[in-house]
């Protein structure tokens, strides 16, 4: 009987395409979601330095504080409120401490004793003082996924009392400081980032991949905006294929399909690029994540342990840079990498990440979920601890071989020590997401995101309500 209610639950998450996000999870899918999000809270909350609120960029070797880590750290907080595992007062005493430092922080033009510039953070702060470490670029995506935490505890924190009146206040003033145009350089489009001791890094956001969370910031914003031609410049730069039977935007990383959309509901929204496809990007998404699972079921390169409940490649760390003949075969691996599989590329050199499957979660349930469960099942406490889902590991990694980072395990392959923020994020962003709307309830009622996606062209859906 068991089977046969599996077998007909997927039949219709099948037949309903995109709409099966609106399939209720059964109990026992329930608690396991449960237990991830909560063990994956925990790390933000234990981690994060309580006196300024900064996340570390992983754990549990030493390092620096990631500022789009805070971004999804903030976005925990409430997660963590709903959920009960925090309270109210103190998730907003603990946002508001993040929230304090960033506007009070120094900015400027300097090359050290700064923590951003023309309101852009540095990519990584000192976890104490919060100052630029080393000599990391200023930012515009990791700024930006900061806005974007930052944005959501505006409408999260509605209350009328003075701490979370303060706490939209100060995303406002944060928010509002960003001089969005200064990062133009190859106008309309906006670069990667800026240093002091070169200037402006020699890219720009185009392309397809997380950078449309750039976009729909700087488009709102009340103070420097840039002007809607950026996006059309944008998505002019977007490469189409099929891939496994998948028509889709090509971007190889599952990352770039997930972060824009931890914190925007692209469900039935469509800008003018996605009118002419027909389909918007939340189907994109979701027939990029169908994609990478064929890919890895037929698995072309024979990488062991592939299956259709043993995938997901995406940006994360790895064994070694180096090269093993393994049977016979040599086989090119490398420590922390954006892997992928789509029409316009393929990295993969065997190293599975749990992010890939977390962070796809909402797009399809169906097949993520058990792939998460069966990587917890498998393997136990070799990938999943305290704190969730170590980041990645790798099962064709001889046991033999002694790798660059993390360690062995005998019988599985290599395995990694450390979970970092910016994966942790979107696997209990997106699993909330999937259960109950949470950040996207909430970010649907944010007058910038609206405008943002308004002036991008956005139409229909909840936008038009």
């Amino acid at each position: 009987m068991r089977r046969v209610f599996i077998v007909l639950l997927l039949t219709l998450v099948s037949a309903c395409g995109s709409n099966a996000v609106t399939v209720a999870p059964v109990p026992r899918d329930d608690v396991f979601l449960n237990d991830v999000q909560h063990r994956t809270f925990r790390w933000f909350w234990d981690l994060t330095n309580p006196d300024n609120g900064l996340t570390p960029d992983r754990a549990p070797t030493r390092s620096f504080s990631s500022i789009a880590a805070v971004g999804f750290a903030l976005t925990a907080y409430p997660v963590g409120v709903e959920r009960g595992w925090v309270s109210r007062d103190q998730a907003r005493d603990r946002t508001l401490t993040t929230l304090r430092f960033f506007w009070q922080a120094p900015q400027g033009a300097q090359s050290t004793g700064v923590t951003g510039y023309k309101g852009f953070f540095y990519h990584f702060l000192d976890m104490q003082t919060g100052l630029r470490f080393q000599t990391v670029e200023l930012s515009t995506i990791d700024t930006s996924l900061l806005l974007a935490g930052i944005l959501f505890c505006r409408e999260y924190f509605d209350r009328p009392d003075s701490a979370e009146a303060q706490i939209r206040a100060l995303a406002d003033s944060i928010y509002f400081r960003v001089d969005w145009p200064w990062a133009q350089t190859r106008a309309p489009l906006v670069s990667m980032g800026w240093h002091p001791e070169k200037g402006f890094i020699d890219a720009d956001w185009n392309g397809y991949d997380e950078g449309m969370i750039v976009y729909v910031l700087a488009l709102a914003s009340p103070t420097y905006a840039i002007k809607p031609e950026a996006w059309n410049e944008w998505t002019r730069t977007y490469e189409w294929g099929t891939f496994y039977g998948q028509s889709h935007i090509a971007f190889a990383p599952l990352f770039g399909h997930q972060y824009s959309h931890v914190w925007i509901d692209f469900r039935r929204i469509q800008d003018a690029y996605m009118r002419g496809k027909g389909i918007d990007y939340f189907e994109n998404s979701r027939r990029a994540t169908l994609s990478q699972r064929a890919y890895a079921t037929e698995n072309p390169n024979k990488w062991r342990g592939y299956s259709a409940e043993m995938w997901g490649l995406t940006a994360s760390d790895g064994p070694h840079d180096t090269t093993l003949v393994i049977a016979g075969t040599p086989r090119l691996f490398f420590t922390y990498s954006a892997r992928g599989a789509a029409s316009n590329e393929i990295r993969d050199d065997g190293t599975l990440a749990p992010t890939a499957l977390g962070g796809s979660v909402p797009f399809a349930p169906e097949i993520t979920i058990p792939a998460l469960r069966a990587m917890r099942d498998r393997y136990g406490g070799a990938l999943y601890n305290q704190y969730g889902f170590i980041d990645a590991f790798n099962l064709t990694w001889p046991d033999s071989v002694k790798p660059r980072e993390g360690g062995v395990r005998a019988g599985i392959g290599w395995v990694d020590t450390d979970q970092l923020g910016i994966d942790q994020g979107p696997i209990i962003a997106m699993i909330e997401n999937h259960r109950s709307d949470l950040v996207w309830r909430y970010m649907r009622k944010s007058p910038y995101i609206r405008k943002g996606l308004q002036l991008a062209g956005f139409t229909g859906g909840w936008l038009g309500q």
